[in-house]
């Protein structure tokens, strides 16, 4: 049996044998065998140690027990959404993550949180503290329900967004409940949801062990004979190409591909794009990357490369109307392969399941032939973006001129965090060094997810630093979530870009609904530190402002959270954003099919 042993730097990864994850006994040394220390240890066990938390009646006890655990930090929140936005973020990085909530009232208040993970593969334990088991069966009405005798409601939520759900409201089958739902978790990369009875976390129980049989994953593998006639069909396909590429797909997270795809770049000698969700997945300072692939508003000259090859491999994809930018890219299916998780499609031809991305992608670099000629032809062709307009002293800030400031500050002891809306596409543009981290939500795409995001995220990788891009429509959703950064002592520089209003839509379908109140977000965030942590605010409005606040927060202010209000004219948008929202208006209002 090959051991896995997990720490804070290494999401969880998948071997080709039975996996265990193992963890120094010290931190998992409850004193009693209760099913609070059990659920624990586990959540230790396979990489949590911060799980995020609003608490509930439902839920007190199990939180005393979750704190009692030495290898596990308990990080309350302002309210379940950005809990489960903060889960999230940290699962990002450490390849689970975990919340807590109370019955009903929490639980339905992080159901969008949780929906959103789904919709991004990402494994999270959705924990909430349910009624006391000797409610089940009997006519009760319970406090914190709509007034109906029937628990099921919140169940029957999340059966919709969650891969497995567990209702523990017995010992006996506790523990082998607790451990399906992080197993599924973890092989499926979807969140799980866990109702613990309010009365049983302290109760010991002999099938909770003090020294548990260490966690393990039988993991999946490919079908060998698949696998083989997948590769031959493959290696014939792009061997006869003239200018192939290579492009990959935000679905390279789940199928824990990254590497493997790099490895194929590497052996073919092919350009490489990412889709838009998939930027940060691989390493944009390869010699043979050429940008974002996103339709009509692709980095410079990248479509061109993708669109007039004769084959292109795409490697875990999602064409939703976003990332086709209103269905309107230009690739046709039987020029490509379609590589999934756990499945192949060839042009108009043959399909193969039971083979892994993974295994596929490492066995086709073994049989392609060396061809570079869809690089050097991006390379023949390439004229690098225009520099911005140069600002007269004192002008009014340009957001490209902020990008250009944003740039210079990425390394690989940053990561950039960037909210649902322009933020996507000026971030989109942003030239990431070797070991910098980038995350967004591009296929839920949830206004205000950033804010809780970088909480998680900057909890599970304190080492770097966050820049998070947010516009003032989105932090209004989830602003209050800034208060536990400060108090969890995070050095983030967040960047509010105040246009006043909902940009993104304007550009889509502009109305008065997209106007919001101005509000005085840097004297808002003065109020919430009250003098405890270290927080510093300011607002820019030229370039010369900009230049001092970026020089102040990484300077003299580096070890502090800092909150940069950036204010910019409201018809300031990024040429991409004005593009892609006149063809994701055009896509929403086509008229009905006549019948």
């Amino acid at each position: 049996m090959d051991t896995l042993t997990l720490t804070s730097q290494s999401p969880i990864s998948r071997t080709n044998s039975i996996q265990s994850f193992t963890v120094p006994t010290s931190v998992i040394s409850s004193p009693k065998a209760t099913l609070g220390s059990h659920l624990a240890r586990r959540l230790v066990e396979i990489g949590v140690t911060d799980i995020f938390s609003v608490p509930g009646d439902f839920n007190l006890t199990l939180l005393d027990h979750l704190i009692d655990e030495p290898g596990l930090n308990v990080i309350g929140c302002c309210n379940e959404l950005n809990a489960g936005y903060a889960a999230d973020g940290y699962a990002r990085w450490k390849g689970v993550g975990a919340c807590v909530v109370t019955f009903t009232v929490g639980g339905l208040s992080v159901l969008n949180a949780i929906a959103g993970a789904y919709s991004e593969n990402l494994p999270l334990i959705c924990i909430v503290g349910g009624p006391n088991s000797n409610d089940y069966g009997t006519n009760r009405i319970l406090h914190h329900t709509i007034g109906l005798p029937d628990f099921t409601q919140e169940l029957r939520c999340f059966q919709t967004i969650t891969c497995f759900q567990a209702v523990v409201n017995n010992l006996e089958d506790a523990h082998e409940q607790i451990d399906t739902a992080i197993s599924t978790a973890l092989r499926e990369s979807k969140p799980v949801y866990i109702s613990i009875s309010c009365n049983l976390p302290a109760i010991p129980h002999p099938t909770f062990s003090h020294e548990p049989v260490p966690f393990a994953l039988n993991p999946k593998s490919s079908n060998q004979l698949g696998l083989e006639a997948a590769v031959e069909a493959a290696a014939k396909f792009l061997n006869k190409a003239v200018k192939p590429v290579l492009v990959g797909g935000p679905k390279l997270r789940v199928a824990k591909a990254n590497d493997a795809f790099v490895g194929l770049a590497d052996a073919s000698g092919y350009a490489f794009a990412v889709m838009p969700s998939a930027k940060g997945q691989v390493p944009e300072h390869h010699p043979h990357f050429i940008g974002t692939y996103w339709g009509a508003v692709s980095t410079a000259f990248c479509s061109e490369i993708v669109e007039s090859a004769d084959a292109y491999l795409f490697a875990g994809p999602i064409f939703n109307d976003y990332s086709s930018v209103g269905y309107s890219l230009l690739i046709k299916k039987e020029k490509s392969i379609i590589v999934e998780p756990n499945r192949v499609a060839i042009g108009n031809g043959p399909a193969f399941g039971c083979v892994l991305m993974k295994d596929f992608l490492k066995a086709l670099a073994k049989r392609l032939k060396h061809n570079n000629a869809s690089y050097e032809n991006y390379h023949r062709i390439f004229v690098p973006n225009g520099i911005p307009l140069k600002p007269e002293p004192k002008e009014p800030l340009r957001v490209n001129i902020l990008f250009q400031h944003v740039q210079k500050m990425l390394s690989a002891e940053t990561a950039v965090i960037a909210d649902t809306g322009d933020s996507w596409f000026n971030c989109q543009k942003l030239n990431l060094p070797k070991g910098c981290g980038y995350e967004f939500q591009m296929q839920y795409g949830s206004i205000g997810w950033s804010v809780g995001a970088t909480l998680g995220y900057a909890q599970a990788v304190p080492e770097k630093r966050v820049l998070a891009f947010i516009g003032d429509g989105s932090f209004q959703v989830s602003a209050q979530e800034i208060s536990t950064m400060l108090r969890c002592g995070q050095k983030t520089i967040v960047f509010l870009i105040n246009n006043g209003g909902y940009t993104i839509e304007v550009e889509i379908h502009d109305g008065p609904y997209n106007v919001i109140k101005n509000w005085n977000y840097t004297g808002l965030i003065d109020a919430i530190h009250n003098g405890e942590g270290k927080c510093w605010t300011t607002k820019v409005f030229c370039e010369e402002e900009l230049i001092e606040a970026i020089a102040t927060a990484t300077g003299p202010k580096q070890d502090s959270l800092c909150f940069i209000e950036v204010i910019v004219h409201k018809d300031d948008t990024s040429k991409e954003l004005l593009e892609w929202g006149s063809r994701v208006s055009a896509a929403n209002s086509r008229p009905p099919n006549p019948q």
